[in-house]
């Protein structure tokens, strides 16, 4: 669908999001009651119109229209429909003002440079391997999300000037906590994914396994991530080493998936 209207409404919406939250997040305000309601609810319909965009673009007559910013596209809906829904039971609020802006552009981005690559999808146990390993992607996502606002807000509290929207975010325990339990949730769904696709390789994409570099390095990122979870289970690892060990595996998981995409299709054409 190329509706100049609805891609031009569904970014609109993520920006009024964003920018209403990075207003009130300015003034050192708690987002709850009336005004929560009416953000989430204008991040919701930027992402009901956003799915809407993608459906008819991704579904292809011979599998997923699974290109670079089609794919981009795709894993910014997805985080943004679970950061609305993870700010319905956790204090994630703040980190809209990071997402809402980065899910308009890639509906920016795939409107103006439509990519076109085709997954066949052999069988049903392919679009659920493909649907557990977004959702990873896009809860680790958050996880890193969530360590970038503890940076800022560790770096302000060592500085002793906690002012500004340092004063709307949560207690650093309580981001921490949020931050682990994302990284759990987003390991578990990971972990799946690699099983899946080193071991069913034949039966989910129709042919054997092969060790790529996409899959070297999501298997780094694994380990990182299964590092960071011990740390914290045995030694209570906090604060920035559980930050840059945060940072660290989604920076191989980006560069696992969109990194050998963008070499693939921009730097080698294909």
């Amino acid at each position: 669908m190329t509706n100049p209207v609805m891609n031009f409404l569904a970014l609109a919406l993520y920006l009024s999001a964003a920018g209403l939250l990075g207003l009130r997040l300015a003034r050192g305000e708690v987002v709850t009651g009336s005004a929560k309601i009416g953000i989430l609810s204008l991040g919701l319909g930027a992402v009901v119109l956003h799915a809407t965009l993608l459906y008819t673009r991704l579904w292809q007559e011979h599998g997923l229209n699974l290109a670079l910013t089609p794919a981009f596209s795709l894993v910014a809906c997805v985080i943004a429909a679970l950061y609305i829904f993870t700010s319905i039971i956790r204090p994630v609020d703040n980190l809209g003002i990071l997402i809402m802006p980065i899910a308009g552009l890639t509906v920016l981005v795939e409107w103006l440079w439509p990519g076109r690559m085709s997954l066949p999808l052999a069988s049903s146990a392919s679009a659920v391997h493909i649907v557990v390993a977004i959702l990873a992607y896009s809860l680790m996502c958050l996880a890193a999300a969530q360590s970038l606002m503890l940076l800022m807000q560790e770096r302000h509290l060592r500085s002793k000037h906690p002012g500004g929207f340092i004063r709307a975010l949560p207690p650093m325990q309580t981001m921490e906590s949020v931050m682990f339990q994302m990284i759990g949730f987003g390991f578990v769904l990971l972990t799946l994914t690699l099983i899946s696709g080193s071991f069913f390789a034949e039966a989910i994409f129709g042919q054997p396994f092969k060790l790529t570099h996409h899959m070297v390095l999501a298997e780094l990122a694994w380990i990182v991530y299964a590092v960071l979870l011990v740390g914290r289970w045995r030694l209570g690892w906090r604060g920035r080493p559980a930050i840059h060990w945060t940072l660290g595996g989604f920076a191989l998981l980006l560069l696992a998936y969109f990194g050998s995409k963008f070499v693939l299709e921009v730097i080698l054409h294909r």
